[in-house]
């Protein structure tokens, strides 16, 4: 091999509704992505259960995702789409990168500190503690290139590095018995690497979708209040009614972007027009500058709706006769399937293993 083919892989948690912040920061570049790009988009289920180890209705969650991935605009016959638990090699090659992977390497990542709260580390499941573990073999076990990434991931992304690495190193002899790897520098030192070098993918402005209730805190699938965020299945009267109640401030939009500093509610209304009309906040301030929210707010209403209304309503279409929709998933598996087998027929023969 000359050089590690470039694929893009992401994948998204069927836990809670799709949201706009979900929409404008991973699936809108997913669609994006995969004009140029080979893609493989996965529904990680996985890694849903690490959390929450019971869930009423994951099916129902994972069919939403794929739902949400096709009505956006991904094009599963190009590219792939399927969900995590189909394809067993990714938690084969989990296993192995559990074992390359040191358990202090774990307790730094700062999504394991938040959600264990430090004192409560030893009542958190394993399957947390090693998260990610699994993602640097959901994208590894396809040998995948580039990631596009948010903030909250960026952390594990430079792990799966790390982890792909010291696998190299370590197998370093072994990999180049088998001839299967590549010559890669990483900084100044040659490596013969069976796996990449993972690169985050953060094209562009990468809109950080604000709670619709308050302007400090994310957009999120758990906030008690449906109020908060904007559902990817709202129909257009729920998107209307969430932005008209949208917490603001009394005074005027600024006409310059440093007026908006000190204001997280009119920043974040202001973002999102931004992010769904393809503009700079500039540019949307040069136009609604000097404006009260009684103006700016239905002018977002007309735009949220006209960009998010056929997602929700392709959505809806998708969620009532999942049939199609199961076969996607089928469909996607299979061919991850294959392609993930021939990366750990290759692990298994370099780690030593007899198959």
């Amino acid at each position: 091999m000359s050089d590690f083919k470039p694929l893009v892989f992401s994948g998204v948690q069927p836990t809670g509704n799709l949201h706009l912040g979900n929409y404008l920061g991973a699936i809108r570049k997913f669609v994006a992505l995969q004009e140029n790009n080979d893609c493989i988009y996965c529904v990680v289920d996985l890694h849903a259960i690490t959390a929450q180890l019971v869930h009423a209705d994951m099916r129902s969650q994972i069919r939403s995702i794929a739902a949400a991935f096709i009505a956006a605009g991904i094009d599963p016959k190009r590219h792939i789409v399927f969900n995590q638990s189909a394809v067993p090699q990714h938690a084969e090659l989990a296993w192995i990168f559990n074992c390359v992977a040191r358990i202090g390497w774990m307790e730094r990542m700062t999504q394991f500190k938040d959600k264990s709260g430090g004192k409560n580390a030893e009542q958190m499941s394993l399957g947390l503690l090693a998260y990610p573990s699994l993602m640097a073999a959901d994208i590894l076990v396809y040998r995948g290139t580039h990631v596009p990434v948010g903030d909250d991931q960026k952390q594990h992304l430079e792990l799966a590095r790390d982890i792909a690495m010291k696998f190299n190193i370590d197998f370093m002899e072994h990999i180049r018995r088998t001839d299967y790897g590549v010559d890669i520098k990483v900084g100044e030192e040659p490596v013969h690497a069976f796996f990449p070098m993972v690169e985050p993918l953060i094209d562009g402005p990468a809109p950080r979708v604000m709670s619709l209730r308050d302007g400090t805190k994310k957009m999120s699938k758990s906030d008690a209040s449906d109020l908060s965020r904007i559902n990817l299945m709202d129909d257009a009267d729920a998107i209307s009614k969430k932005i008209r109640k949208a917490k603001t401030d009394p005074d005027a939009l600024p006409s310059e972007v440093d007026g908006l500093k000190g204001r997280a509610e009119a920043d974040n209304l202001v973002g999102i027009y931004a992010a769904l009309a393809d503009k700079t906040k500039g540019q949307v301030l040069e136009e609604f500058g000097g404006q009260q929210f009684s103006v700016f707010k239905p002018a977002l209403v007309d735009l949220a709706v006209n960009v998010l209304a056929p997602i929700s309503g392709e959505m809806r279409r998708l969620m009532d006769d999942t049939t199609h929709i199961d076969g996607i998933l089928r469909d996607g598996g299979e061919r991850a399937r294959a392609r993930a087998e021939v990366t750990m027929n290759q692990v298994r023969e370099i780690v030593g293993f007899l198959h």
